[in-house]
């Protein structure tokens, strides 16, 4: 594996014309992604694109981390399957809403198969296996869990921008995503639960999706990425949630909000920031900031769910948190 100056750690821009095209929503031309690779095609990013980038990821991080309480919130009373095609579904309409309002050109050709990738991961992958996931799990547990979803946002990233980052960066990743997984071994007397698995899954899937979302953002547009991806999943989602619709709509507020919360912040304006940041700061880089979710998502889970964080819960979140900061310098 051939490691690179910690100056391009991230996979670079395009080209500054190719950029500029890329920020006004405004497609790259199919030709030019066709025939070179992003390898040949880039300039390493300037330390000010490096900050704007983990500012926008850190936003982005803020709106998803109440996702896995919120998602517990909403299983508790909603079918499961209802709840991850939902979701998405009500995202999808905002998504169409707002693409037509503001008249955004189809995609080309060229970029459906990204598109695609997309969609599977964060459409549909991680908010139905997650939601599997949590049925028997708690909110707390979960979170640290989907801590791993960094090394693979990370690894698809590398391999999809072509941009190998130095071995350090690569141990202190699989430091805290193996500690990650011994601790949620160790909370399943020694081997990781039916639950456990679901949300690795899920974050496997999403992982390549944010990856790929990320690189795509420079060439569509950041926000345009999502909306894309959720409106040509339409057809799947309308007989999803119709088919597995609750028999009785008459749940608790609680369980609606939970609902509301998973479409308007994890489905939608979460994408937003995210996939700015992926584009301006780099995949490799940005996707690190994901590790900082546990911190935030334990305050929703004990306001929202009344969970109480142990302090072993919280230990692991800051060995976590360290991995970043030490993958940072050693990248």
């Amino acid at each position: 594996m051939q490691s690179v100056p910690s100056s391009s750690l991230t996979e670079p821009l395009v080209l500054a014309a190719l950029d500029d095209k890329s920020a006004h929503g405004t497609s790259v031309p199919s030709e030019l992604i066709a025939t070179e690779p992003f390898a040949k095609l880039v300039v390493t990013p300037p330390k000010v694109e490096l900050i704007k980038g983990m500012c926008w990821g850190a936003l982005g991080v803020l709106m998803f981390s109440g996702g896995i309480p919120a998602t517990r919130l909403a299983v508790a009373e909603l079918p499961v399957m209802f709840v991850g095609a939902g979701r998405a579904l009500v995202a999808a309409f905002l998504s169409a809403i707002l693409l037509l309002v503001l008249r955004q050109k189809f995609p080309a050709k060229v970029h459906w198969p990204a598109l695609t990738i997309v969609a599977l991961g964060a459409v549909f992958a991680y908010p139905i296996f997650s939601a599997v996931a949590l049925q028997t799990i708690d909110a707390s547990h979960g979170t640290i869990v989907s801590s791993i979803m960094p090394l693979f946002t990370a690894i698809f990233g590398a391999w999809l921008s072509r941009q190998w980052p130095k071995i350090g960066f690569w141990l202190c990743a699989l430091i805290g995503s193996a500690a990650v997984m011994v601790y949620a071994a160790g909370s399943a007397s020694g081997q990781l639960s039916t639950g456990d698995w679901w949300l690795v899954l899920a974050c496997f899937c999403c992982g390549l999706s944010y990856a790929q979302g990320g690189l795509l953002a420079r060439h569509i547009g950041s926000w345009q990425v999502i909306c894309w991806a959720l409106v040509l999943s339409l057809p799947v989602l309308i007989p999803l949630c119709w088919y597995f619709q609750p028999t009785n709509y008459a749940v608790s507020l609680q369980s609606w909000l939970g609902f509301g919360y998973l479409a308007i912040f994890s489905m939608f304006l979460g994408f937003f920031a995210w996939y700015k940041g992926l584009s301006l700061g780099g995949v490799a880089q940005v996707s690190q900031l994901q590790l900082l979710t546990p911190f935030l998502a334990f305050y929703w889970a004990a306001l929202w769910l009344g969970e109480t964080v142990s302090m072993t819960q919280w230990l692991m979140a800051g060995v976590v948190v360290l991995t970043i900061a030490l993958g940072r310098k050693l990248a």
